[in-house]
């Protein structure tokens, strides 16, 4: 057990700084939303309940979809473009989806590569995008169910202003749906992006994120 939790912590931390950053978001947004519901004269409503609401959907799923979202830009920009002395790019010169022999599949495989990189056909061409297609699978994902639950959020608000409900269809091209998307797209992409540029000259001793604290600022595709 100590060997797989020490094996596997940068998992486990992260997963359990998620299950607590949700709970803290779900008490925090129950307050705030009783705190709403009291200030328009409505009943209050009970943790159980909110967590199932639309509210609470939306809020966790609009998040979701725009960090798998840059995820997936990332991993497929890093195919293609180069950022001079930076870790997070490949090495220059080496732009491109690269040889068989370099992305060792096919008769460039080891006997320790994974069943699908030694096989070829098909199996090895979809292996060959399956990070970026599970990515894309996820955001989609989100996305749509963050598409219903803002429908959902957003009637409700509508009713309680007596005003007529909209279809799903007319929320997908309403403002109130793509200001919930654009203000996170905006910051992921301004994050990722600067994660790339920062890491020229900046460095974190023993992160493979940085560079070696030694390493030339010109250095490009090097990992400390």
């Amino acid at each position: 057990m100590r060997r797989f939790v020490r094996e596997n912590s940068l998992s486990i931390v992260f997963g359990v700084m998620f299950l607590l950053a949700l709970l803290g978001q779900a008490f925090a947004g129950w307050y705030q939303f009783n705190d709403q519901q009291l200030g328009d004269g409505y009943h209050q409503i009970t943790l159980g309940r909110y967590l199932t609401s639309a509210d609470f959907a939306v809020d966790v799923t609009e998040n979701w979809q725009s960090e798998y979202l840059q995820f997936l830009l990332y991993i497929l920009a890093t195919v293609w473009f180069l950022q001079k002395g930076s870790p997070e790019s490949k090495e220059l010169g080496k732009a491109g989806l690269e040889s068989d022999e370099d992305q060792m599949v096919g008769p460039h495989a080891t006997e320790n590569s994974p069943r699908w990189a030694r096989v070829g056909g098909l199996r090895t061409a979809l292996y060959s995008y399956s990070l970026c297609l599970t990515m894309a699978a996820i955001f989609l994902a989100s996305w749509l169910v963050q598409s219903v639950a803002g429908w959902a959020a957003y009637n409700e608000t509508r009713l309680g202003q007596l005003r007529d409900p909209v279809s799903w269809h007319a929320y997908l091209v309403h403002a109130d749906f793509w200001a919930r998307t654009l203000q996170n797209w905006q910051s992921e992409l301004l994050a990722v992006g600067s994660m790339a540029v920062l890491a020229i000259y900046p460095r974190q001793r023993g992160s493979p994120e940085s560079k070696p604290v030694g390493a030339p600022h010109h250095s490009t595709g090097t990992e400390g």
